[in-house]
């Protein structure tokens, strides 16, 4: 049974130790991301300011970088 993944534009405002970041969602809220494996892979920096795509962790709390816009 495949899971629905939610995904989500957000902004990052803030780069935190061990590439975590503070991603605002459309919403106003504040999530906290980490930055996916593929990401760190093929070695794709994230910056403040960038627009990210982030799925939503189905039991709350964080979020995981997918792609940048």
């Amino acid at each position: 049974m495949a899971e629905k993944e939610e995904l989500v534009q957000g902004e990052v405002t803030e780069a935190l130790p061990n590439t975590m970041f503070r991603v605002e969602l459309p919403g106003g809220e504040i999530l906290v991301s980490y930055l996916a494996g593929k990401m760190r892979l093929h070695r794709i920096k994230v910056l403040v300011g960038d627009k990210v795509i982030v799925k939503l962790d189905p039991y709350g709390g964080k979020g995981r970088i997918v792609k940048r816009v």
